[in-house]
């Protein structure tokens, strides 16, 4: 096979490796190269940053701002908003870290060219809601790309980053990171003295609503195939609230956003006969959580079990009420772009149904399942927070470092900041780069050392699906289902599967118990068995195959992380129908996992919630 005997082992060295160029990535090679002058800063893309990351498509809003030169919000309210909508538990050092800085950020993306809207009467910024500000952000990622472009040493796109590399001499120590080309199949090996993963989230790993085509037009990304975490997770760094994962209201098949709708044109939901529902539910709400059922604005979560409730109590299907609130020229324009700026595809379902939405209303359902950092939920590593904030246990090092030495995150990699959003992440990824570079100066003349073998034994195991196809392909009479290997489509749609019907997924209502937890562990485990028999005809397909194992890895991690938690901490999101009700006697704290990949072992902890913001 030609790829075998053309393929080249490139060596990049750098100070600071950035793994991928979405906003977290963006922001931390910009922050790297202001305080690191002199330093090799390199970025690595599995796409192209121009238009990676979730941000791919565009924006209407960019969702985390203060406003503190208004004094419209400071970074103490940002923290009491983001630990009351995850029911008690942020990082909340963590957290009033991004909403100190978010501010400057947002106001570097004006001065590059962003627009974004103001308010004709007051001269502000135009709100969609109490944290969200409206923007023209069809070109959001480009324009942020271009600032880490011009910081960056060298960018390297279409380069599938696979594995983590680790120090010869300290086995703590990250030492850099291989990979591939997608264009030519070149082997990369990357190494570095500290290294930032901003990778993506997980999208995929529950079965989507929309099927077949509509299987890439899910929302969280598409292309977000949990490297973020299918990168540490294997290596043995800590990782926190992976049972976290966030499920939201869109609209129906098309998976177009509703808070503009809801925050910016006052539209509101109501079940199939025009009644407003989620009041009638409080009661309910209230003795599954307690206090929590008090909190205004009511958490996202709960507001998805009243759809839920509402929809199993046979009065769906829910509707946004749309025709109600477009009676200006101005608020047309704005529910429309909405749509066009960044999902584009709840347009063309529109017209393809033959809704227009000044006439009738338009469904709204629940997505399945995501797995992420950077939005309203807390997936992600455990991470060292801000020395100036950060409580003794959350401090050990250098901000937004993991557990593994030299080894940074942003955005959705970092557990226990929520509600950072693409302004947040990109703030983040500042933070991540600022103390990684002083985390290199520190080094001086220790540099990692990189092991020749493991660079041999990893890139064997990167190619193998390569040639388990060119082995088995040969066994296939008709049709594309071989007795000797796995495609990638095939295995992800057994994980889909698995995470479905098992780990709370949409086909059970979120629905899941201590049984039905140690049953997708054990085909979770046959799975990552036939994981080693994976086939890849081309490059695009060998992406595809170890996109599929950072989301097995993910999965599993979500798997034990669910059932390690006997409460239902987040109704909406998934419940525990062995331990339906929250529990904070047992359960004010965050979980935590560890893979021990010399015994192949996991290994669960509870750890402390401390609130430092009165």
């Amino acid at each position: 096979m030609a790829l075998f005997s053309s393929r080249k082992t490139k060596f990049v060295d750098s100070d600071i490796l950035v793994i991928g160029g979405g906003f977290g990535g963006c922001g931390a090679t910009y922050e790297s190269r202001y305080w690191g002058r002199n330093l090799k800063i390199v970025l690595v893309e599995k796409a192209n940053i121009e238009r990676s990351g979730a941000v791919a498509h565009g924006l209407s809003a960019i969702n985390c701002y203060m406003g503190m030169q208004w004094d419209e919000n400071r970074p103490e309210d940002h923290v009491r908003y983001a630990r009351d909508d995850l029911m008690g538990l942020v990082r909340e050092d963590l957290v009033f870290d991004i909403a100190r800085h978010v501010d400057a950020t947002v106001h570097k993306f004006e001065e590059w060219g962003l627009p974004i809207m103001t308010d004709p009467k007051t001269g502000r910024y135009l709100r969609e809601g109490r944290w969200q500000i409206m923007i023209h952000g069809e070109s959001y990622k480009p324009i942020i790309a271009e600032a880490a472009r011009k910081s960056a040493t060298e960018v390297y796109n279409r380069i599938m980053v696979t594995h983590l590399l680790m120090d010869k001499a300290r086995p703590n120590r990250v030492a850099g990171a291989v990979g591939f080309s997608v264009r030519d199949g070149n082997f990369y090996v990357f190494r570095a003295k500290a290294v930032i993963v901003g990778a993506g989230g997980a999208s995929h790993i529950y079965r989507p609503r929309s099927v077949g085509e509509g299987m890439g037009r899910t929302w969280y990304a598409p292309w977000s195939s949990a490297s973020a975490y299918g990168l540490l997770i294997p290596i043995g760094v800590k990782m926190t609230q992976m049972e976290n994962k966030i499920v939201l209201a869109r609209f129906k098949d098309g998976y177009g956003p509703v808070g503009a709708w809801f925050l910016l044109l006052k539209s509101h939901a109501t079940n199939a006969y025009g009644e407003k529902y989620e009041a009638s539910w409080f009661e309910e709400i209230k003795s599954l959580v307690g206090k929590y059922a008090d909190i205004t604005p009511m958490p996202t979560c709960l507001r998805n079990h009243a759809m839920l409730e509402e929809i199993k109590a046979g009065k769906g299907p829910i509707y946004m009420q749309t025709q109600h609130v477009l009676d200006t020229r101005e608020k047309e324009e704005i529910g429309w772009e909405d749509f066009l700026d960044m999902t584009i595809g709840q347009a063309v379902v529109w017209a393809s149904q033959n809704i227009d939405p000044k006439e009738k209303p338009s469904e709204l359902i629940t997505s399945e399942p995501y797995v992420m950092g950077s939005h309203a939920t807390c997936s992600g590593a455990w991470a060292s927070g801000p020395d100036d904030c950060a409580p003794k246990d959350y401090q050990w090092g250098y901000n937004r470092m993991t557990t593994v030495d030299g080894l940074f995150g942003a955005g959705d990699t970092i557990g226990g900041s929520a509600h950072k959003f693409s302004s947040g992440s990109f703030t983040e990824g500042r933070i991540a780069g600022k103390s990684a570079v002083k985390y290199v100066m520190d080094l001086a003349g220790d540099p990692p050392q990189v092991d020749e073998t493991q660079i041999k034994r990893l890139e064997e195991t990167i190619f193998k699906p390569l040639e388990n196809y060119e082995v088995g392909r040969n066994e296939i009479v008709a049709g594309t289902v071989s007795p000797s290997y796995l495609s990638p489509l095939q295995g992800l749609q057994r994980l889909e599967k698995i995470m479905d019907e098992y780990v709370g997924g949409i086909s059970t209502f979120y629905m899941t118990n201590e049984p039905m937890l140690n049953r997708g562990l054990e085909l979770l485990a046959m799975l990552k068995e036939d994981l080693d028999q994976l086939g890849a005809e081309d490059l695009h397909q060998l992406q595809r195959t170890w996109e599929l194992n950072h989301r097995v890895w993910t999965s599993e991690s979500v798997t034990r992380h669910t059932l390690f938690r006997q409460e239902t901490r987040w109704p909406g999101y998934y419940y525990r129908g062995d331990h339906p009700k929250l529990d904070d006697t047992e359960w004010h704290v965050f979980t935590a996992s560890q893979y021990d990949p010399k015994t192949d072992e996991w290994h669960m902890s509870k750890l402390p919630v401390h609130h430092i913001i009165d």
